[in-house]
């Protein structure tokens, strides 16, 4: 699976959660600066992963920044994109399965490595959304088209 992914800052995370994604087998794209290890403006971050996993040149996209707020609502106001802060495996598997989340928010401030792990593990456990939720999941995609 293509992942991109992109941080704010060179949190000590960051390189944990590349160096995961590619141990599962991912092909990372690389944004901001987890690309360059220099600070990085998060709406752009936000953008620029929601941007590649809108257009496809990605399958999905992880952002980054200290509470993961910021760039969860930079990548939302990207047409077609359901961009989710999760805090937790538990919380990831719900934004996969009952929303069809594309994009993974993660807070740098929250997160340990264990943590990480956890919601990586269920975030891509997901392979499509629970099937009692397509005329929720419907509606909230007609509402890129408002």
């Amino acid at each position: 699976m293509r992942v991109a992914f992109g941080s704010d800052d060179n949190y000590s995370i960051v390189s944990f959660i590349v160096q995961e994604l590619k141990k599962r087998g991912h092909e990372v794209i690389l944004v901001g600066s987890a690309l360059t290890g220099k600070p990085y403006p998060w709406p752009k971050v936000g953008q620029e992963v929601a941007q590649l996993v809108a257009s496809g040149k990605a399958d999905t996209g992880i952002v980054m920044c200290y509470t993961g707020t910021g760039v969860s609502i930079a990548a939302n106001k990207v047409k077609g994109i359901r961009a989710a802060l999760c805090t937790d495996a538990k919380n990831a598997r719900g934004a996969r399965l009952w929303n069809d989340a594309n994009v993974l928010a993660l807070s740098a401030r929250l997160l340990s490595e264990e943590v990480a792990k956890e919601i990586l593990d269920e975030w891509f456990s997901v392979k499509e959304p629970d099937p009692s939720e397509r005329e929720n999941i419907d509606y909230l995609k007609n509402l890129d088209q408002a």
